[in-house]
């Protein structure tokens, strides 16, 4: 199944019917894909979205950065916990949704390096589009 991970009703169809899902993405709002894939993605190094810092902060850009990520938590939890009871009540078991996106086979993401921070991938993401990608005749 081809879906969005944003709206994880695409995962709980491709989890209830047993079949691989891949991902199209370019980003969750809460950063959710970080938890899902188990990249690293920790407040005091990698730079968050609206703070316009660098990968080399002082101490008190680290805090801010720290500070802007709180809230994430709080947002993943608010705009996941609909999509979360309704796959546990439709796959008549508990479930989360970071429990579903971490089945996903493939990540495909739409990341552009110049104008978001380079991060680590693991294997199973690909990136798409963007700067980063030759073009081919």
């Amino acid at each position: 199944v081809l879906t969005d991970p944003v709206l994880p009703c695409g995962q709980i169809l491709a989890e209830h019917l047993s079949v691989p899902s891949i991902f199209l993405l370019q980003q969750i709002p809460c950063g959710l894909e970080f938890e899902a894939t188990q990249c690293p993605n920790p407040p005091s190094y990698v730079p968050r979205i609206f703070t316009e810092h660098t990968d080399r902060m002082n101490f008190f850009q680290r805090v801010k950065n720290l500070i802007f990520d709180i809230p994430c938590y709080f947002l993943c939890e608010f705009l996941f916990q609909p999509y979360a009871k309704l796959a546990s009540e439709f796959l008549q078991r508990d479930v989360t949704v970071l429990d579903l996106l971490r089945k996903a086979s493939i990540w495909l993401l739409r990341l552009d390096f110049v104008f978001q921070y380079p991060r680590p991938l693991m294997p199973n993401m690909v990136i798409i589009g963007g700067v980063n990608c030759a073009h081919r005749k």
